[in-house]
């Protein structure tokens, strides 16, 4: 209950700092003016646009936005502001949901998504190098007629930049890993303009600290990612899709966990609740079963696709599975998974004007049944709508939680569930954050997961990597 008030309180505080104005010192603003012309901005709606996410967290603009187009470019942004003493927030969409982007301490927002080229791709080696401001669509479509993609799909178009600090995943996780595993090497802007290159080509490396890890997943707080060496993988020849309800989630829960302790490599597979699937039904035309719903997706040759689907619907229907529906046309799998991201923009559908606080704990997939079933006891006893959807094959699920931004009380109703599901999934042996990460919306948590002495070392290591605290100060630690 404490961290929960506190979590409402600070949602409450942001609310009304948020139209603060942090003025920037003259000199700088012509300094940035005289390296990048037009491409500083300082009008309100282009700072209103950088101080937002896709969170419930009140729109927090920065005072300026410089759009680099070069490593070059940034080292000079970032020399100026640290001259100053001027905070810096990088920032490539905006599809965050914990706050990343918010300005909170005003400053610049050094916008990547110019530096967005795909600068090199060895399909020999399977990998590529690529700007921060790149998407994995844009990575994708260029890849097309290599025979290789990019698998990390967190649903938005988000940039790789943007997915490498926040350690992005999404529906692919269970088969291909998450930006942790498919980040070869980085290159990066210190706080203080100095420029390192982390990790390399090599598929193994034993050679002194791995700086890459470092910064994939540090968002944003320790450095400006410039570039990335990303693993690539083969297009798979067969590819098949299916749908199938369940008369209950934990008896989908269940099928996972069979399936994955037969050693079927599904791809991915998805859990979306009766709720969210009415949602979905609604929004993308569909006419699904509202039921607990599993989204599945299986990669390999033909046969080894067909063997693995037909496993798996036999393991489905031995725990009560219906209506397993098959889309094996590559335009009818695309209408599948593109309704799944658009789960988000569905539920909020729910409740009109309403904002999402979204939760993304991870647990031991034999202990997800267990949480989600605890889970679905609050959901049941809550005042607002709450979809339940997530990545069951690595015991990841969100609960999207339909607050009204300007109700304190909604706020913090949302906030203690958070807090009881965080604390649940910890006690499993869990995480506060499968792939969203801390931004704002999970600091608090992060001395419950690894204790004082992990999360002092972390403080530490922001202190000596970024003593002013000018990069995105006031997010993680």
């Amino acid at each position: 209950m404490e961290a929960a008030t506190h979590g409402a309180d600070h949602f409450a505080e942001l609310r009304r700092h948020a139209g603060d104005e942090h003025p920037l010192p003259e000199p700088l603003v012509a300094e940035l003016r005289a390296l990048l012309g037009d491409r500083l901005a300082t009008t309100r709606q282009v700072r209103e646009h950088h101080g937002t996410d896709i969170s419930s967290y009140p729109v927090t603009p920065p005072d300026a936005v410089a759009h680099a187009r070069s490593t070059e470019e940034v080292v000079a942004i970032v020399g100026l502001c640290a001259r100053h003493g001027v905070p810096m927030i990088p920032f490539g969409v905006g599809t965050s949901v914990e706050g990343h982007v918010l300005a909170t301490r005003g400053g610049v927002c050094i916008d990547l998504s110019q530096m967005n080229r795909v600068l090199e791709v060895n399909a020999s080696d399977q990998d590529a190098r690529v700007e921060p401001g790149a998407t994995r669509k844009q990575l994708n479509a260029h890849l097309r007629d290599t025979g290789l993609f990019f698998p990390i799909d967190p649903g938005a178009d988000a940039t790789l930049g943007g997915m490498a600090s926040t350690r992005a995943s999404g529906t692919n996780a269970v088969r291909y890993g998450t930006m942790r595993e498919n980040v070869l090497g980085a290159t990066v802007v210190l706080a203080d303009g100095r420029v390192i290159r982390t990790g390399g080509r090599a598929r193994k490396s034993a050679a002194g600290y791995d700086l890459t890890r470092l910064f994939v997943g540090a968002e944003g707080t320790l450095g400006v990612i410039t570039e990335l060496t990303l693993r690539l993988y083969a297009i798979p020849e067969g590819m098949s899709a299916a749908v199938c309800a369940f008369p209950t989630v934990a008896a989908a829960v269940d099928s996972v966990i069979e399936a994955i302790q037969c050693g079927i490599p599904i791809a991915r597979v998805e859990l979306l609740d009766a709720l969210t699937v009415g949602a979905i039904n609604r929004y993308s035309k569909l006419e699904l079963r509202e039921a607990p719903t599993l989204w599945y997706e299986f990669h390999g040759t033909p046969r080894g696709v067909e063997e693995q689907a037909t496993q798996m619907q036999e393991i489905a229907r031995s725990h009560g599975g219906l209506d397993f529906a098959w889309a094996t046309r590559p335009e009818e799998r695309s209408r599948l998974w593109q309704a799944r991201h658009d789960a988000y923009f569905a539920c909020l559908q729910l409740r009109k004007g309403s904002r999402m606080i979204a939760t993304d704990v991870c647990v031991p997939i034999s202990r997800l049944a267990e949480c989600i079933a605890l889970t679905q006891e609050d959901i049941a006893k809550a005042s607002m709508p709450i979809p339940l959807f997530g990545h069951v094959g690595d015991g990841n699920f969100h609960l999207m939680i339909l607050v009204d931004p300007d109700s304190q009380a909604d706020c913090e109703e949302a906030w203690e569930l958070n807090t009881r599901l965080v604390r649940r999934a910890l006690a499993m042996g869990g995480t506060c954050t499968g792939e969203h990460g801390i931004g704002l919306g999970k600091r608090e948590f992060l001395v419950e997961e690894f204790g004082e002495g992990a999360v002092g070392l972390m403080r530490e290591l922001k202190a000596t990597l970024d003593p002013a605290n000018l990069l995105n100060p006031g997010k993680v630690v």
